[in-house]
C-alpha cells in the first residue's frame, strides 16, 4: 500500500514540476527574445522555484495511502513514471499558463486602460 501511494505521489509531483518549469522556461526565453527584457528576474525565478518546490514537495509527504490504492493492479516494472495522459495533463496545462501569461504580459496593459476609464481622463 506505501509503495504505491510513494509511486503515485511521486507521479503527481513530477506532472505538477515539469509543467512549471515548462512554463517558466518558455516565458523567460520566449519574452526575453520579444521583450529584449526578461519578464521574470533571476530573483524571481528562484523564488518561483522555491515556491512551487516546497507546496510539491508538501504535498508528496503529506499524502497518506488508503485502502483503495489495494484494488487496483500493481503496475509493471517497466511502466513509465510519465504516462500518455500525465503527458497530456502537462502539455494542456502549460498552453493554458502561458497563454494567461502571455495576454497579461503584451496585451495586459491595453486590457487595463480600457476597464478603467480614470486612466485615460488621468493620461497615465
Amino acid at each position: 500500500m506505501w509503495g504505491r501511494n510513494v509511486y503515485d505521489s511521486i507521479s503527481k509531483f513530477l506532472q505538477f514540476q515539469l509543467t512549471v518549469n515548462i512554463v517558466a522556461v518558455i516565458v523567460a526565453f520566449t519574452g526575453a527574445c520579444i521583450t529584449q527584457d526578461s519578464p521574470l528576474k533571476a530573483v524571481q525565478m528562484l523564488w518561483v522555484n522555491l515556491i512551487m518546490d516546497t507546496f510539491a514537495s508538501l504535498a508528496l509527504a503529506t499524502e497518506p495511502p488508503t485502502e483503495a490504492l489495494l484494488l487496483r493492479k500493481p503496475y509493471g516494472r517497466n511502466k513509465p513514471l510519465i504516462s500518455r495522459t500525465m503527458m497530456k495533463n502537462i502539455l494542456g496545462h502549460a498552453v493554458y499558463q502561458l497563454t494567461l501569461i502571455f495576454t497579461l504580459l503584451f496585451v495586459g496593459e491595453r486590457l487595463s486602460q480600457a476597464r478603467c476609464p480614470a486612466h485615460r481622463q488621468l493620461g497615465c
